[in-house]
């Protein structure tokens, strides 16, 4: 079973994808950037609307196994450390930080995660 999760930004439409997928015992999270005037801020605001997308598939950020990090400077990844290392806590999922650029240069981080399904009641 397939269960597909929009979170109702313009681009899924426009583009033709959604913001989550729970198929094979896993939840897909697309990438997701943020709103807000530095890295901070738009690694939080990216992070709520991954936690929403967890959410609507069951699981929380407790189950994620891998998260991607995808910055146009490496430079700005380590303020957003305390972010992230107090989202995982004691779950620190496997992680990956790749410089690149995004799709628009007002967004400083990208994020993705891959979470373990809950299980079928």
């Amino acid at each position: 079973m397939i269960k597909r999760i929009s979170s109702g930004g313009e681009f899924e439409a426009k583009i033709g994808y959604c913001r989550a997928v729970a198929a094979g015992g896993f939840v897909h999270v697309a990438g997701t950037v943020g709103q807000g005037d530095d890295v901070v801020a738009q690694c939080k605001s990216a992070l709520e609307t991954i936690g929403g997308a967890l959410q609507k598939a069951g699981a929380g950020f407790a189950d994620v196994v891998r998260v991607n990090y995808y910055l146009p400077d490496a430079a700005e990844f380590e303020p957003c450390w305390p972010v992230l290392a107090e989202v995982f806590g004691a779950n620190p999922p496997a992680a990956t930080m790749i410089e690149c650029n995004l799709i628009d240069p007002k967004y400083r981080i990208e994020i993705e995660v891959t979470a373990l399904a809950p299980a079928a009641g």
